[in-house]
């Protein structure tokens, strides 16, 4: 007899006025669970806002007693703190939880996923999980090409992330907004968000009084790497750079691999593992040619011209996009 898990056609989404949250309900209705029951849910706050779910208007509501109940499938796409209030609620249900807030990748009990993950690591998928983790669109990259490059014998590798005000929600997008337009009138520009000047200007660090930290995003990443790559060898190094955009995460690499590599074994390898190469002599992706794109943008391998060995990566992401896509991925692989 089927379970209650298996007859329900409820979806949570915990964190639904997020970008994050808006993208992958938007993504759900037009996929193989459109027509389910979604119920939205989110900080106090955010309660009360007018939105709509399948095609009908409907309140984002606050979490209180049963608010999980009957939940197929919960998804987490708010803050992290607001995942790890709630968690021990939405396991009180049978459903599957997947996390996109970052709260759940030092979870031993936790199973990372994206596709290509488990053939990347020679594993077999675990659909009887109960919790699963889906990496940022940062996290997933780094996670793909490392695992890529181990096939190349690589020794070291490091990652500088280039990340978008997006990734703070609508006030970071605002503040850019507001900031750019003060600056080309020649007036002092308001921080309340990240306490620094976002606008025309890359930064390692926000402000102090910021209650978003680059160290908190740095920290998050290296979590989803580890989670994803378990016991490889090699383990990535990972900086985050504040840049003034509003979507879209670039990011460069660079790997010490055997002198003899080439670079295209190496260009094989990547376009085998899901990345979507630009052809020779064409520009290279971007945070505006990756907008809308559920796959990561590569350029073709660069080698270092001085350093025999040494190889340049350069690529970008939809930083909402890629993640919320590859959540409905999993849901659908787990339904």
């Amino acid at each position: 007899m089927p379970s209650m898990e298996r007859e329900s056609h409820r979806i949570v989404i915990a964190g639904a006025s997020s970008l994050l949250g808006a993208e992958l309900k938007s993504l759900l209705e037009e996929s193989k669970f459109a027509g389910w029951d979604f119920r939205l849910l989110d900080e106090e706050d955010a309660a009360g806002t007018l939105t709509e779910a399948g095609g009908e208007a409907t309140v984002i509501q606050p979490v209180e007693e049963g608010s999980f109940d009957k939940a197929r499938f919960v998804f987490f796409t708010g803050s992290a703190a607001f995942t790890k209030a709630n968690l021990s609620a939405a396991k009180h249900e049978p459903g599957k939880i997947i996390d996109l807030s970052g709260a759940l990748a030092c979870e031993g009990e936790a199973i990372a996923w994206f596709p290509k993950l488990d053939e990347l690591r020679g594993t077999e998928f675990s659909p009887g999980a109960a919790t699963y983790v889906v990496p940022s669109a940062a996290g997933t990259a780094a996670t793909a090409l490392t695992l890529v490059l181990l096939r190349c014998d690589v020794r070291k590798i490091a990652f500088q992330w280039f990340q978008p005000v997006s990734e703070v929600g609508r006030p970071g997008i605002e503040e850019l907004e507001s900031q750019t337009g003060q600056l080309l009138s020649f007036q002092s520009v308001g921080q309340p968000v990240f306490d620094a000047q976002v606008a025309f200007n890359m930064l390692d660090a926000y402000g102090a009084e910021s209650g978003h930290k680059l160290e908190t995003v740095r920290e998050r990443v290296r979590a989803e790497v580890q989670a994803c790559l378990a016991p490889s060898g090699v383990v990535p190094s990972v900086q985050v750079i504040h840049a003034p955009v509003f979507y879209g995460t670039m990011f460069s690499a660079y790997a010490e691999l055997d002198p003899g590599a080439e670079g295209g074994r190496i260009a094989k390898a990547c376009a085998d593992a899901g990345f979507a190469l630009t052809a020779h002599g064409e520009a290279g992706p971007s945070n505006v040619s990756a907008a809308g794109e559920k796959t990561i943008q590569l350029a073709q391998p660069n080698a270092d011209p001085v350093h025999r060995g040494t190889w340049w990566f350069w690529g970008a992401a939809d930083n909402i996009g890629l993640p919320a896509w590859n959540a409905v991925k999993l849901a659908e692989r787990l339904a």
